[in-house]
């Protein structure tokens, strides 16, 4: 049997309706059970049976690999669109030059200027880079450069002295108000990495660095901060850290630590990830928790899985620029190396991760499992992980995302949009949706990931029934 079809009939896509509660899968492997005698089949003796797996567990080729991330390239070329339309009328706008005094991007099923399309770049070019196929690089480059013209035609537009507060909103789709005065860390950081990168990879055209310099401008400086410089939020209640702020400001402030060569943004960035981990980093589970509040005396630890993704690929997009001189870097790198191990002693039977890390009751959740297959094969690829010891589990990651990834591209099993909260039952009941865009990127980014991995690694295989990174001395 084929990987493909190995991967087709060990798919059971969870409902993904958004109104739709997921339904949670049973916490206990099932093992094949074997009935024949040792006579008719000698592998009773030495453990090399044929086995009913409920992923795919051979390694998958590098063939495989690039069928799933065309397949979600496909499906979003036509479902993030560059779609204009004129704010004033709705009318559809298919020239960007000639465009309307407002314009707007139409509401699409996904969009192209959220935090999760920035890590939906970034994955493209990761990809493109990895496979040599353009497609993926002349994804991001259409999207980053549509964005840069609309943007600079909306402020060339705006009346004299508007500012956030008032902006006019267009009366069709959706502005550019976050481009223009982002007020929040989810409309600077993702975005502002991929923009980065993308200029750095000499895409559209030099047009990026007003929007990547008023990115930047916020993070370092627009942000609410706690006394210390931990960027913080005062929602859900005052003076509150989300560890998904990691990932919505680290790789801003790393990659224009790179672009820039200022060392400030690389001091900020490291601060960020060493201050969010002394108030938030659970040592005797090596997971960090989700959010933390200044004024409780007590916190309720719930590791959500997404949260820490966001986590453990903040930390791997600073270490892949940090300077090798820099102070933090072995704090950081050992940080690193400790979540990883929890994160993979954490992982699911059947390869997925749960919503909640450390309750198995909770249902396997996609966009996580792809962030930590992504964060822990790069730091195998960069050597910061020993392949021996890492491989095997986000070989079998890989597999399981892959068979959440549907015929048509769609990404299924992601939890949708979450905020904060302080009971498990928050977390549990958590709807999830193939429109839920967090899981797009991470999937890219993963599949690249193991590509580059069975590029730099050729002796994977199976040696007395397991997967081993390296090869067997004997037979």
């Amino acid at each position: 049997m084929t990987y493909s079809s190995r991967l087709i009939a060990a798919r059971a896509p969870l409902l993904v309706l958004s109104l739709v509660w997921p339904a949670f899968t049973t916490a206990q492997s099932k093992p094949t059970q074997i009935h024949v005698s040792p006579q008719q089949d000698p592998g009773v003796y030495s453990g090399r049976l044929k086995v009913d797996y409920p992923t795919p567990y051979e390694p998958a080729t590098i063939e495989e690999i690039q069928k799933v991330l065309e397949r979600v390239h496909a499906y979003v070329e036509t479902a993030a669109p560059v779609q204009v339309v004129d704010g004033d009328t709705g009318e559809s706008v298919p020239d960007l030059a000639k465009l309307p005094r407002q314009v707007a991007l139409a509401r699409t099923d996904l969009q192209i200027l959220t935090y999760e399309w920035g890590v939906t770049y970034a994955g493209m070019m990761r990809t493109a880079e990895v496979t040599g196929d353009k497609r993926y690089a002349d994804y991001t480059n259409v999207r980053v450069s549509a964005i840069a013209t609309l943007a600079a035609h909306a402020q060339k537009n705006l009346p004299p002295g508007t500012t956030r507060a008032t902006f006019t909103p267009p009366k069709h789709g959706i502005g550019f108000r976050g481009i223009l005065f982002p007020r929040a860390l989810d409309d600077s950081g993702a975005v502002c990495a991929a923009l980065i990168k993308a200029d750095l990879a000499g895409l559209s055209d030099k047009q990026l660095r007003p929007w990547i310099d008023n990115y930047v401008k916020y993070v370092s400086t627009g942000q609410f901060r706690l006394k210390d410089g931990t960027l913080a939020r005062n929602r859900p209640l005052p003076n509150s850290l989300w560890l998904d702020d990691l990932y919505m400001s680290v790789p801003c402030l790393a990659q224009a630590g790179k672009l820039t060569g200022e060392r400030r943004y690389y001091d900020d960035a490291a601060k960020q990830i060493l201050q969010f981990a002394d108030r938030m980093f659970v040592k005797d589970k090596r997971l960090f928790m989700h959010a933390w509040v200044e004024s409780m005396d007590q916190h309720p630890a719930f590791h959500w899985a997404r949260a820490n993704g966001w986590a453990l690929m903040a930390m791997t997009e600073l270490l892949e620029v940090l300077p090798k001189d820099h102070r933090d870097r072995p704090r950081i790198l050992a940080l690193y190396r400790e979540h990883a191990a929890g994160i993979v002693a954490a992982q699911g039977h059947a390869g997925l991760w749960h919503q909640l890390l450390d309750r198995r009751e909770s249902y396997e959740e996609t966009s996580a499992s792809a962030m930590f297959v992504f964060g822990i094969a790069h730091g195998i690829n960069r050597g910061w992980l020993n392949a021996l010891a890492f491989g095997p589990a986000v070989s079998l990651g890989w597999n399981a995302v892959a068979t959440k990834v549907n015929a048509k591209g769609q990404v299924e099993g992601t939890c949708v949009g979450t905020g904060v909260g302080w009971d498990p039952m928050f977390y549990l009941y958590r709807p999830v949706h193939v429109l839920a865009a967090h899981g797009y990127g991470p999937v890219l980014l993963a599949g690249a990931e193991m590509i580059e991995l069975r590029k730099n690694i050729p002796d994977i295989g199976m040696h007395d029934g397991g997967v081993q990174f390296g090869k067997a001395l004997e037979n």
